[in-house]
């Protein structure tokens, strides 16, 4: 694991200000309806402070909260939206219709415009593409999906799929580069890139390339959260060897494919902390205060990164092993941080009551 010095001068390249965490989903017409079971918040047993707010899910991707503390969550291959309030009564509220799931593509991440509920956004894979929608949400059920950004390339793997707002109103978009690789340093190409645009789908004023794309050189971002002082910070797949944590500028290159990892190439931004594959396979990302929580897949772990004034702390893994991969991660709106399992994708070891929904206190 290396670790580099963070520049908060970094900050005023990016211009823009600190936001809270993304938040809610997508579906089509179908009732309301209740999940099989019902859980309430007890103690998880494994992790010293974790409690299981809920079970049953099946990859849940992204977690977006609503004022009143009731969690949006996106369930991957099932292309349904779970409504889990604090003690762990959940329902589906909708279908989103259109997701054709497969690999790692589905139904992903999902947000809301800072004050507005009424309108939700979501990132999902069609049969054609990957694509960015709205729908109308009266509190109970999820409209019809409105498409504002299509044509993505999807492939098997590499989707990409965060949505993350900020304060002044712009959506940002991580979109994987769909498996082929040098499409990620072409910045008239969207894949491989963070996108950043308003909530119509349209490029916002002043992005670096006069298009939709914010930084390029991307593999596949799964996770985007800001920080206290407003900085842009996302999780990043390795293809063999390293896995990154970066901080986000305005027009940055991260460097992909030409470097994986560190890199001293003055046109390359290097990543600001690094893990091996077996360590990370970095998927949802939250920031609490002033420290990170990144889920690991392959990692089976929970990465706390303290974030201070000029560098990152040293990593700590949390619950290493205790209850498999770990995806989602979110900052609720009581101070605390939700996690999710991700066991029933395929690739884990999944329990009776997988996937799950965790919370701790930071």
């Amino acid at each position: 694991m290396s670790r580099h010095r963070i520049d908060r001068r970094h900050f005023l390249a990016l211009g823009v200000a600190g936001g809270a965490a993304a938040l809610v989903s997508a579906c089509a017409g179908d009732d309301a309806r209740t999940t099989s079971g019902q859980a309430s918040s007890t103690d998880a047993g494994g992790g010293s402070g974790v409690h299981t707010i809920a079970t049953g899910l099946y990859v849940p991707w992204g977690i977006a909260f609503l004022r009143h503390g009731t969690a949006l969550v996106s369930q991957r291959d099932e292309a349904s939206i779970v409504a889990i309030a604090p003690d762990g009564s959940k329902r589906i509220v909708g279908d989103v219709a259109g997701v054709a799931p497969r690999g790692e593509g589905g139904l992903q991440g999902i947000a809301m415009a800072p004050g507005d509920e009424s309108v939700v956004f979501a990132y999902y894979t069609t049969d054609t593409d990957n694509r960015v929608a709205t729908m109308t949400f009266d509190g109970e059920r999820l409209g019809a999906p409105r498409p504002i950004l299509t044509g993505l390339d999807a492939a098997y793997n590499h989707h990409g799929g965060a949505l993350l707002f900020d304060r002044d109103g712009s959506l940002f978009v991580s979109v994987g580069d769909a498996a082929q690789a040098d499409v990620a340093q072409d910045t008239a190409a969207l894949n491989g890139s963070i996108l950043r645009i308003d909530r119509t789908g349209r490029p916002w004023p002043g992005n670096p390339f006069g298009n939709e794309i914010w930084s390029y050189g991307h593999r596949n971002v799964e996770g985007m959260a800001f920080d206290a002082a407003g900085g842009l910070w996302a999780t990043e797949f390795g293809a063999n060897s390293t896995d990154e944590l970066n901080l986000i500028r305005r027009g940055g290159n991260y460097g992909w494919p030409r470097f994986e990892g560190d890199s001293d190439a003055p046109d390359v931004i290097a990543p600001e902390v690094t893990w091996t594959t077996e360590e990370a396979s970095p998927a949802g990302l939250a920031i609490v205060g002033e420290r990170a929580y990144m889920g690991a897949l392959r990692g089976e772990r929970l990465w706390q990164i303290p974030l201070a004034r000029t560098s990152t702390g040293s990593p700590a893994a949390r619950y290493v092993g205790e209850y498999g991969r770990i995806r989602a991660v979110a900052a609720a709106p009581d101070g605390s941080l939700w996690f999710g399992t991700s066991n029933t994708d395929g690739r884990g070891r999944a329990s009776a009551d997988d996937d799950q929904i965790l919370r701790i206190t930071v």
